[in-house]
């Protein structure tokens, strides 16, 4: 069968329709393929419907992979001032948020439009609610069989994504294609998600809907931003982060007085000694949380009855508050999944296979995971980037 197509894009999402754009751009025929009947579902539901489509900050260290090095060389060559600039060339408004976070003023469909509009500038052919049944490869070809017949091309690009949301249609589909042509997967896990509490920390449960920010630790990772207390255990986006980084078993740390000065319970009992332990808290936390932290601690009455090793003990106990979480929420509430394709089976500068020649591999598929606040989309930006130049 003669050659349908340059290259076959598998997945319609963020990386899958800016590669294609990228290679078409470069006068490529490109089609893509994807089994849901709309493209950029993910996209859509980012960032609170605004899409946080990038970070200032962007850098190889705000990303978790075995090789902590392999996102490097694509970042440096596709940066968020790039995306910005496209952003502003489609005349879209955006903001920034906290942290190096920018949102588009308007909507999430914006940056669909963008991206259908780079790819029908390049003629782009896109095929939604088409199954694939059959991927091999034979002479030199890639030879897919779909529920709409089957396309040819000798070069494959995998960017189907993780199974993090299923409701949205994500699988673990690109893991499977991977191991068919022999690369190897790094055990995927639900990344960006709420943790779960054990009934030891039942008390907790009542504060559900309060936040606070905190320090939050997990390993040798810390996020300070807001931690929620939910009725199945801890979420925010302090949780999230640290989620990525947390592994069974495993202690998550929280400071809920990440700006206290030192032995700063000892100086309120000099300062303040008929004030309760719950009021002094209740001046830098929400008063459930500050009520529940005083009862946890057993310090009731006033701080001038309490004796100075006590108030030492709970001064260190709110500074490296323990929670053994005894699970996550799993694929449905992360927001993306960690592990993937090996890196070291793919090359940093063009995302190809290496045992695999004209085989692709890009965003979250593979074992690059950023953190929290647009740094997903970021790497969905620049792999997706790195493999079009080279399509």
């Amino acid at each position: 069968m003669p050659f349908t197509h340059d290259a076959i894009v598998l997945g319609a999402g963020a990386a899958g329709l800016f590669c294609a754009a990228t290679a078409a751009a470069r006068g490529r025929r490109v089609v893509v393929v994807d089994h849901a009947d709309e493209v950029g579902k993910k996209i859509l539901i980012s960032g609170g419907g605004r899409c946080n489509f990038t970070n200032l900050h962007t850098a190889p260290d705000r990303y978790l992979s075995e090789n902590a090095h392999f996102a490097r060389s694509a970042l440096a060559r596709y940066t968020p001032a790039d995306f910005v600039a496209l952003v502003e060339k489609h005349g879209i408004a955006w903001h920034e948020k906290t942290l190096g976070q920018l949102f588009c003023d308007g909507s999430a469909r914006q940056i669909v439009a963008l991206l259908l509009d780079e790819c029908a500038a390049g003629a782009v052919e896109l095929r939604t609610s088409t199954s694939v049944s059959d991927v091999r490869h034979a002479d030199g070809r890639f030879h897919i069989t779909t529920s709409g017949g089957e396309i040819c091309a000798p070069a494959l690009v995998i960017a189907t994504g993780g199974p993090s949301i299923p409701k949205m249609g994500a699988t673990g589909f690109a893991y499977d294609l991977a191991r068919r042509f022999g690369l190897k997967v790094v055990q995927p896990r639900p990344a960006l998600v709420p943790l779960t509490l054990p009934g030891e920390d039942v008390l907790f449960r009542e504060l559900s809907g309060v936040s606070a920010n905190v320090v939050a630790r997990a390993g040798k990772a810390a996020f300070r931003e807001a931690a929620l207390f939910t009725h199945r255990g801890l979420s925010g986006p302090a949780i999230l982060q640290v989620s990525s980084y947390w592994r069974h078993g495993e202690a998550v740390l929280i400071d809920f007085l990440p700006d206290a000065a030192p032995d700063w319970l000892l100086a309120a009992k000099r300062e303040r000694p008929r004030a309760a332990l719950r009021r002094v808290l209740g001046e830098a936390l929400p008063e459930r949380l500050a009520t529940t932290l005083a009862e946890q601690l057993g310090i009731g009455g006033e701080l001038g009855t309490a004796q100075d090793k006590a108030l030492r003990g709970a001064q260190e106990r709110l500074a490296r508050w323990r929670f053994v979480p005894n699970g996550s929420e799993g694929y449905a509430k992360a927001e993306v999944t960690a592990g993937g394709i090996s890196t070291a089976e793919l090359s940093s500068k063009t995302m190809e296979a290496k045992k695999a020649p004209g085989l692709y591999a890009i965003g979250e598929a593979v074992d690059v995971t950023g953190w929290l606040g647009g740094y997903n989309f970021q790497w969905a930006w620049a792999s997706a980037h790195a493999a079009g130049q080279a399509l």
